[in-house]
């Protein structure tokens, strides 16, 4: 028998240190891709880089803010592209159930196709809830009251806006998507225009940003404007140049004033100039968005950059 166990004992000796390596906690052995505590590294399987949208947008500058704001983001990048194609690298990952951090923003249809969390934002950086407002020219309650009145009427609900926008980004065009909502929220399209009598061919002009938002919102104004009898021109615009726009009298109205937050310089600078209607939508949001997947919470969650 003796024989039998010195013959084993190098096998005992090599395996002893594997065993003990096995016994150790994870504060001591962990996989790659996981801190010391055995949580999943996101920060490294992401390449420490935030999926942003347009340069210059509010959320994008708010991003940026935060990467340096919170001491757990150094060596955080946030890289910008287009909000299309942000959806899109959104989606991918989600397929493939894949950790992504999005410069989010509610409303949006991706609230409605995917399960979604802001991360929380202890410092505040990105603020608190906004509002999108309606903003018109000085002069247009004296030169067309009719459309004062319904821009002045016009409030709505995130679901209410999500669900068209959902259905664009499933393929169906911008004035079906507007047209059906309108005709199955009819009552809500009366409380627009109640009192309101019909004009004959009085011209509007309304700007907005191109944003999935926006694009939702001005095309529903635009229809039921014309419903009154108004003929009515949309006008895309970058963000500056559609609020100069409404400030110098160039077009009539927007419907896209996102406070006090992501417009606020714009706010700053041109607001004087025209007359703040109110919110036609509250509960706007802005943040780090993160599938529901990842086990994360708060930024303060997120690991620096090695």
């Amino acid at each position: 028998m003796k024989k039998i166990q010195w013959k084993h004992l190098g096998l005992a000796v090599a395996v002893a240190p594997m065993m003990l390596l096995a016994a150790c906690g994870d504060d001591e052995v962990k996989d790659e891709g996981t801190t010391d505590s055995g949580e999943v590294n996101y920060g490294e399987e992401m390449g420490y880089q935030i999926t942003g949208i347009e340069p210059g947008a509010g959320v994008v500058a708010a991003s940026e803010a935060a990467t340096e704001e919170y001491e757990n983001m150094d060596g955080w990048k946030v890289v910008t592209s287009s909000s299309g194609a942000m959806a899109t690298e959104l989606g991918a990952a989600i397929d493939k159930e894949e950790p992504i951090i999005v410069t989010g923003w509610s409303p949006h249809w991706k609230f409605q196709e995917y399960d979604l969390k802001y991360l929380e934002d202890p410092k505040g950086v990105f603020g608190d809830a906004e509002t999108i407002n309606t903003m018109v020219r000085e002069g247009l309650e004296q030169d067309s009251p009719e459309a004062y009145a319904i821009l002045d009427n016009f409030y709505w609900e995130t679901a209410d806006i999500e669900s068209i926008m959902l259905s664009i980004s499933e393929g169906t065009s911008v004035d079906e998507a507007t047209s059906t909502w309108i005709e199955e929220n009819s009552d809500k399209v009366a409380e627009w225009t109640e009192g309101v009598e019909p004009v004959e061919g009085t011209e509007i002009e309304l700007a907005y940003v191109e944003w999935d938002t926006e694009v939702a919102s001005t095309n529903v104004v635009a229809k039921v404007l014309e419903a009154q009898g108004f003929s009515v021109k949309v006008t895309p615009l970058d963000n500056a140049v559609m609020w100069s726009a409404v400030a110098d009298g160039q077009a009539d109205a927007m419907v896209a004033a996102w406070l006090p937050g992501t417009h606020g310089s714009q706010f700053e600078t041109y607001g004087g100039d025209m007359v703040d209607l109110g919110p036609n939508l509250e509960g706007a949001k802005i943040g780090f968005v993160v599938p529901t997947y990842m086990d994360i919470d708060s930024i303060e969650d997120l690991t620096p950059a090695e």
